[in-house]
């Protein structure tokens, strides 16, 4: 076994605050046995009662999406929903890797068959997330397959290990205590959430090349950095790496156009490049891409939600993924090199007031892009109409 799977097992199990006699699931592809059985035996040492593993093969989802019938594509048994929400009602743990084992598998499939299957995601995320029943983990996981993607030009073996490099540097494991700078970052990112909070604006406003887009805000809504606990006060941190501060808006409010800064990676390599879209009153009216533009509007297309806005996140230039300048084709990083915007569902528990919170959007998908750059001037507006400077640069204005 690769011993740097090690450090990266003990951040994980830190991240998801597993607690002993916890059930633990791991979300991995064919070909992260290595990372999962790293962060078993992490789990172990920690007090788990049970580590299970659920392996996904995207070879099966192919076979699925180029053979199946038609109707049968959006069918999902229940009891894999079952199985997930009563994990999670058990007051489970979750540790999910985020990387890429199969490059452009899906490719030459119909965008509109593959759109209609969205397995290994489950519905019941959504109500998992939203009611905070479980504390959850997602982690960067290096794969020689994700390295050649991310970086092309290399030989495959280097090209791995300068992924690797940049891995451990995005998740301060080449810090000699990463949990203790993983803290302090965090306690940064709570403050700029807080001011946020206290600020109360009533919209914001993005504009730069490509993107003039105002959306507004829910009068209760707070602000949150990805440092969560669950419903129960367990604390954890959904995300690692995470470098952004965000909330979720009015679904009803959001006018104006906006142009992706970084490119879209889609479940098995596909890639939305050019990604251009268009609000009218909450509503993405238009969606338009350079590249594989159908295949993300037939994935929206699964409930009236996915239209809407469900997230508005605020990244600055002081963490470590932007610098890099390197596109790593997953969410989970690229979304934390940039201010970013999410189609689909939004996250109830940031809103105070219940009247407030009965509006939040609701969907079966989330599709966050990236929409920020140190071009790109994002300014509060508050309910008197007022403008403040909130990141100019790519730097905090406050």
């Amino acid at each position: 076994m690769d011993p740097r799977f090690a450090p990266l097992a003990e951040l994980a199990v830190w991240g998801v605050n597993l607690q002993p006699d916890q059930v633990l699931v791991i979300t991995a592809e064919h070909g992260e046995a290595e990372a999962a059985r790293a962060v078993a035996a992490a789990a172990y040492r920690r007090g788990a009662r049970f580590v299970q593993v659920n392996y996904f093969d995207p070879h099966v989802k192919r076979a699925r999406i180029e053979y199946a019938r038609a109707e049968t594509l959006e069918f999902v048994p229940a009891w894999l929903e079952e199985a997930a929400l009563a994990h999670a009602e058990g007051h489970g743990a979750r540790i999910v890797f985020a990387g890429m084992t199969e490059p452009n598998i899906f490719e030459g499939l119909d965008p509109e068959r593959l759109g209609k299957d969205q397995l290994p995601r489950l519905s019941v995320n959504a109500r998992i997330v939203s009611e905070r029943l479980s504390n959850w983990c997602g982690i960067a996981a290096p794969h020689p397959a994700w390295a050649t993607v991310v970086f092309p030009a290399p030989e495959p073996a280097e090209a791995y290990e300068r992924l690797w490099a940049e891995i451990e540097h995005v998740l301060r494991l080449d810090e000699p205590d990463p949990v203790a700078a993983w803290e302090a970052r965090l306690a940064e990112l709570r403050e700029h959430a807080r001011i946020l909070s206290e600020r109360r604006f009533d919209a914001i406003h993005l504009q730069g090349p490509g993107t003039d887009l105002t959306i507004g805000l829910l009068p209760s809504a707070r602000w949150w950095a990805a440092d969560f606990t669950t419903a129960e006060g367990l604390r954890h941190v959904p995300n690692l790496p995470t470098e952004e501060v965000f909330t979720t808006p009015d679904p009803a409010r959001a006018d104006g156009f906006v142009t992706s800064t970084k490119p879209l990676a889609l479940m098995g390599g596909a890639t939305v490049r050019g990604l251009r879209v268009r609000f009218e009153g909450g509503r993405a009216v238009e969606i338009d891409a350079d590249e594989n533009g159908d295949l993300l509007r037939r994935r929206l297309e699964l409930d009236s939600g996915g239209e809407r806005l469900g997230e508005l996140a605020l990244v600055d230039g002081s963490g470590r993924i932007g610098p890099l300048e390197t596109t790593f084709f997953h969410t989970l990083l690229d979304e934390n090199a940039a201010s970013h915007i999410a189609l689909g569902n939004g996250f109830p528990f940031l809103i105070d007031d219940e009247l407030d919170r009965s509006r939040v959007n609701v969907s079966s998908v989330h599709v966050d892009f990236m929409v920020g750059s140190p071009e790109v001037e994002v300014t509060g507006i508050t309910a008197a109409g007022d403008r403040v400077a909130v990141l100019r640069g790519g730097a905090w204005a406050f």
